[in-house]
C-alpha cells in the first residue's frame, strides 16, 4: 500500500497527464492509463500550447524536436535554437515548472541533426502511508538529454530518429514500516518520426505527419524489481493546412491526433500482477485493446495561427480527452511577436470549471522564443 501512495503522490503533482487512480461514476470505471516520466508528454512549447496543443505537422521551427523531429529539415534557415519556461499547475502549487532548451543545424540541404534538454521541476512533495502517517519529504525532479537525426528522402518527405535519456528523481530512501526503498528512476527512449510536406513556394499547401515517440525501456524508481513502470510511449498523427490570404495575411489550421501506447492499469492483484508482466512491445498492442477505451482513448488537438506580415501571431485550439480517460478538455489562446530573427512567443490555458471540477490547467502560461541563425 505504501507503494501506491508514493506513485499517487508523485503523479498528483501531473494530475493533468493522469492520476494512478480508479474511481467508480455513472457507474462506469475510470482507471486513466499511467506511465513513468510523464512530464515527457507536456508540451513545453508556448507556439504549439497557444494552438491547442498541436506540432506534429505545423510549419517547422527551433521546438520541432518536441513534437516531431524530422520537421527540421524543412526549417529555411541552417541553424535554430529555442528555449520555453512553463509555470505548471499553478493553482495547486507555485513550485512546479517545466523548463526546455533545444537547437538545430542544418549539415546541408538533406540532412539535420538535434539536441534539447527537458528539466521539470515538481517543487516539494509530502508523502504518507495509507493512514496519514508521514513517511518524510522530497525534492523531486526530472530531465532528459536527447538527439537526433532527420534527413530528407525527397523535395517533399523526410524521417527521423531520435535518442533520449531520462531520469526521474521523485523520492529516495527507505519508508518507515517498509523494506522497499525508493531511487531515481533511469531509462532510454527513442523516437521514430515522418513528415510530409506539400506546402508550395507561395506558402498554400498540406503538411502531414506520423510520430512514434518516447518507445523504450521500463523505469524502475525502488527496489521491488517486479514494479518497473512503462515510458509514456505516443503514437500520433497530425495534419496542417497552410492558406495565404493576401501579400501579408495567412492562416495556419492543424489537428493532431494522440494516443498513449500504456496500457490501462487493471483493478485486480491479479490482474495487476500481470500487467507488470507484460514486455514493452506487448504493452504497445495491449493500450489499443477494449479494455483500454479504444478509439474513445485518442487525445485530438485543433489549433489555428493567424500571422500578419510574418511579425504578428494571433493563436487559438482546443484539446479534448474523453471523460474517462483522463478528461482533459480546454480552450487555449497565444500571441506572438517576430522581430528580425527572434520569435517571442506565450500561450495561455482559459479557466474551465468550477469548484472540484475546475481544471488544474487553468490559467496555465507558457513563454517561449526561438532564434534563427543562418
Amino acid at each position: 500500500m505504501i507503494r501506491f501512495s508514493f506513485r499517487s503522490a508523485s503523479l498528483a503533482a501531473l494530475f493533468a497527464m493522469g492520476i494512478p487512480v480508479t474511481i467508480q461514476a455513472q457507474n462506469k470505471i475510470i482507471n486513466v492509463a499511467t506511465s513513468a516520466a510523464p512530464f515527457l508528454r507536456v508540451s513545453p512549447d508556448a507556439r504549439a500550447g497557444g494552438m491547442g496543443e498541436i506540432g506534429i505537422a505545423t510549419s517547422p521551427d527551433a521546438n520541432a524536436s518536441f513534437y516531431n523531429l524530422s520537421k527540421i529539415v524543412f526549417n529555411k534557415e541552417a541553424n535554430g535554437v529555442g528555449a520555453s519556461y512553463t509555470p505548471w499547475l499553478r493553482d495547486i502549487s507555485s513550485n512546479i515548472y517545466l523548463a526546455t532548451i533545444t537547437g538545430y543545424h542544418k549539415l546541408d540541404e538533406v540532412q539535420a541533426i538535434s539536441a534539447s534538454l527537458r528539466y521539470f521541476n515538481l517543487g516539494n512533495l509530502q508523502f504518507s502511508d495509507v493512514s496519514g502517517n508521514p513517511l518524510g519529504s522530497s525534492h523531486p525532479k526530472e530531465f532528459s538529454l536527447e538527439a537526433g537525426y532527420a534527413r530528407k528522402l525527397s523535395g517533399k518527405l523526410s524521417l527521423a530518429l531520435a535518442a533520449r535519456y531520462i531520469y526521474s528523481k521523485l523520492a529516495s530512501g527507505t519508508a518507515s514500516n517498509s523494506l522497499i526503498s525508493y531511487k531515481a528512476g533511469n531509462a532510454f527512449g527513442m523516437d521514430v518520426s515522418m513528415f510530409y510536406n506539400a506546402v508550395n513556394e507561395d506558402g498554400k499547401g498540406i503538411a502531414a505527419g506520423l510520430t512514434l515517440t518516447n518507445l523504450g525501456s521500463r523505469m524502475n524508481y525502488s527496489s521491488n524489481s517486479n514494479s518497473k513502470e512503462y515510458l509514456p510511449a505516443n503514437f500520433g498523427l497530425g495534419a496542417a493546412y497552410s492558406l495565404p490570404m493576401d501579400g501579408k495575411s495567412k492562416f495556419q489550421f492543424g489537428l493532431d491526433v494522440n494516443k498513449l501506447l500504456t496500457p490501462v492499469p487493471p483493478t485486480d492483484s491479479v490482474g495487476i500482477a500481470n500487467y507488470y508482466e507484460y514486455n514493452v512491445l506487448k504493452s504497445y498492442f495491449k493500450s489499443f485493446g477494449s479494455n483500454n477505451g479504444g478509439l474513445k482513448a485518442f487525445q485530438t488537438s485543433l489549433g489555428a495561427e493567424y500571422s500578419y506580415n510574418n511579425e504578428f501571431f494571433i493563436r487559438a485550439g482546443y484539446f479534448y480527452e474523453d471523460k474517462y480517460h483522463g478528461g482533459r478538455n480546454y480552450i487555449t489562446t497565444g500571441i506572438g511577436y517576430k522581430y528580425t530573427t527572434a520569435m517571442f512567443n506565450i500561450a495561455y490555458v482559459v479557466p474551465s470549471g468550477n469548484g472540484i471540477t475546475r481544471s488544474p490547467l487553468s490559467n496555465t502560461l507558457r513563454f517561449g522564443v526561438t532564434v534563427n541563425i543562418p
